[in-house]
């Protein structure tokens, strides 16, 4: 085997950057993860314009929308294992390039199949990038301290970038084509390129092992196979068969995987490190604060536009206060830390969350935008959790693990987040069904096919009302209800949830943990 170059060694680089150097170097990593978080949530502003556009299929849509989530899901162990063998700033280079690259072949896309094809590369790229920021910070950030300060900052940013996506979205899509909500990446990740050749220094695993072929097909197909069950199941129902077949499918490749790992010498992910219960503690953490995001910001944004008649930036801008609270909360959160404790502070944003959850159940009716944005801020105050999730979960990490380490929380983001809309936005549709009877809307004037139509969705309800005049004014207020009632009740449940989430964290946690300090 080649003996390593010192300079290719994670605590070789971080002892020889100065401190300018390296927060030079997390301004990068975290200007390209707001790029590619934004890149998640501006899709559903410029949704209804690409539709109008290309007027894809049913089956089309629903690809364009879902593509992005089943590669990025499927590919962040293999691009994070790839990372610490070949070198983290070199993929995180190649990362900005295809995201760019893809964006940029928006120009040429002028049906359906070649929007999903740019999704497709776009998570390739960002399955690249992700991991990735949280990685370097790792090998960048060798005081405990510093890093869990560096880890406050990814967060906050990454918080952000999920509401600021739909203001980007709203801007551009009101002054150009759709277009724009991909060419947008285009320049940035042009100059996180630029900066990123200037500024990040390599790291990479010194003693990488050989490479397993087969775990790496398991890992792929069965985080992908899994998304799609779960997001088939908040479509189409939990009796569906093909949702279930892809997801008990998708259990076994991943227990299989999961096995092999463990028996091998040089596994693709290492799993061990969920021998750790602070590293369990965080990465329980990290699932549970996106599943609460996650879910909130869809159908919040919902009913900005549908109940209350906002246009998508408007509706952006009403989301500012989770922003503004995860900016303010995340670099904040290892300070208190450091006061107070990591247990407490990592317990208490969980709690937070699950006030906000617990406001919008308990709003009176009719329900109005104030505790929405009661929820809203708590919800982001709750996010600054995930920095201290991060540093318990990095801290423990030997720096040459630090791939799997971000490959695992990366993996907990993304899942939480699927499941937040999977298993809540279902919760929220049936209440929804449940009450939009179709003797009411076929009394309204509907004809049997546009009474499916409504009861499928707000949106739906709102296209085919719309056209009964005065008729169907009474049926738009019902199916309205409908929904806020739907939201309330989701905000019951995501509160008990963000409460068993509290529960198993205080206990998984060690009460003197300390991310500021070496172990």
């Amino acid at each position: 085997m080649t003996t390593p170059r010192a300079s290719d060694t994670p605590s070789a680089t971080a002892a020889h950057l100065s401190p300018g150097r390296r927060w030079a170097a997390l301004a990068v990593l975290a200007a390209s993860l707001l790029v590619v978080v934004m890149d998640m949530t501006i899709l559903n502003v410029a949704l209804p314009e690409i539709s109008r556009a290309l007027s894809p299929t049913a089956a089309q849509q629903l690809w364009i929308v879902d593509i992005y989530a089943l590669v990025l899901a499927g590919l962040l162990v293999t691009m994070s294992t790839l990372g610490d063998r070949w070198g983290r700033k070199r993929m995180l280079l190649i990362g900005f390039a295809i995201f760019g690259g893809a964006s940029m072949l928006i120009v040429v896309a002028q049906s359906a199949p070649m929007v999903i094809a740019v999704r497709a590369l776009l998570g390739v790229g960002g399955a690249m990038i992700m991991p990735a920021t949280l990685s370097m910070i790792r090998s960048l950030f060798s005081d405990p301290g510093e890093r869990a300060r560096a880890l406050g900052i990814w967060a906050a940013v990454a918080s952000m970038g999920a509401a600021v996506g739909p203001i980007v979205g709203g801007l551009l899509l009101e002054h150009f084509t759709w277009h724009a909500a991909f060419l947008v990446n285009v320049p940035l990740m042009g100059a996180a390129l630029l900066a990123g050749v200037l500024l990040l220094p390599e790291a990479r695993n010194p003693d990488p092992g050989r490479w397993d072929a087969l775990a790496t097909v398991l890992s792929i197909t069965g985080m992908a196979a899994l998304i799609w069950g779960i997001k088939r199941v908040a479509k189409e129902g939990p009796t569906d068969a093909l949702a279930l077949a892809a997801v008990g499918v998708a259990l076994a490749l991943l227990v299989w995987f999961v096995v092999r790992c463990l028996n091998s010498d040089s596994p693709l992910l290492r799993v061990r490190l969920f021998a750790s219960s602070s590293f369990t503690a965080g990465t329980v953490a990290a699932l549970f604060a996106t599943f609460a995001m996650g879910a909130s910001l869809l159908l919040t944004a919902q009913w900005l536009q549908l109940v209350q008649g906002m246009s998508p930036l408007q509706a952006g801008f009403a989301l500012v206060p989770m922003a503004v609270a995860a900016a303010v909360f995340s670099p904040l959160a290892p300070i208190l830390a450091q006061r107070i404790g990591a247990r407490t502070v990592l317990v208490g944003g969980l709690a937070l969350s699950g006030a906000g959850f617990a406001a919008l159940a308990l709003a009176p009716e009719p329900l109005t935008y104030t505790p929405i944005a009661i929820c809203l801020t708590l919800l982001g105050a709750g996010m600054g959790s995930l920095a201290i999730a991060s540093a318990v979960i990095m801290s423990g990490t030997p720096a040459e693990h630090a791939g799997s380490a971000a490959a695992i929380e990366e993996t907990a983001y993304e899942l939480g987040a699927v499941l937040g809309i999977a298993v809540l936005g279902s919760i929220a549709s049936a209440l929804y069904r449940a009450e939009l009877s179709s003797a009411d809307l076929a009394a309204a004037g509907l004809e049997p096919a546009q009474v499916g139509v409504a009861q499928e969705s707000l949106g739906g309800a709102l296209h085919v009302l719309s056209g009964l005049g005065s008729s169907g004014i009474e049926a738009v207020a019902q199916a309205q209800a409908a929904f806020t009632h739907g939201l309330m009740l989701v905000g019951g449940i995501g509160a008990v949830a963000m409460l068993v989430s509290v529960i198993v964290v205080f206990a998984l946690t060690p009460k003197d943990l300390d991310v500021t300090k070496g172990h």
